[in-house]
């Protein structure tokens, strides 16, 4: 389909959200990036944050995700994440919850920072979802 972009979002395990659309916007290690058609091909680390696609329906869709890895030839996007979940599915109470935990773990510990950085993800993409 001409103007626009067929996305995968899979986390380790499931397909997250699969569709076409007329933009993605993720977090990568060298900064935010957006992807609309006819974008050049790239490869890049997928940072801990928050991915949002707006679908050709028009639709926004907005999904937490931990690191993994961002891909871009021919229109196609892959979103490939240890961790993603859609801000519908997320329990904001409990991401809160999870936040609190993960900044008494300690900073010298880069399981608990990966931790954190996720469960700020999680409370990002449900409250933009609000």
């Amino acid at each position: 389909m001409a103007g626009t972009l067929h996305v995968e979002l899979v986390s380790a395990d499931r397909v997250v959200w699969s569709g076409e659309a007329t933009r993605v916007i993720a977090r990568t290690i060298a900064g935010d990036v957006g992807v609309l058609p006819g974008h050049a091909p790239l490869l890049s680390v997928l940072a801990e944050g928050v991915v949002d696609i707006q679908s050709d329906q028009g639709e926004t869709w907005i999904a937490a995700v931990a690191d993994g890895f961002l891909s871009v030839a021919n229109n196609r996007v892959s979103i490939l994440s240890e961790y993603a979940e859609l801000s519908h599915e997320i329990d904001l109470e409990k991401a809160r919850a999870d936040l609190e935990r993960a900044r008494g773990a300690g900073e010298d510990d880069t399981e608990a920072m990966a931790a954190l950085r996720v469960a700020e993800a999680r409370i990002r993409a449900a409250e933009h979802a609000s």
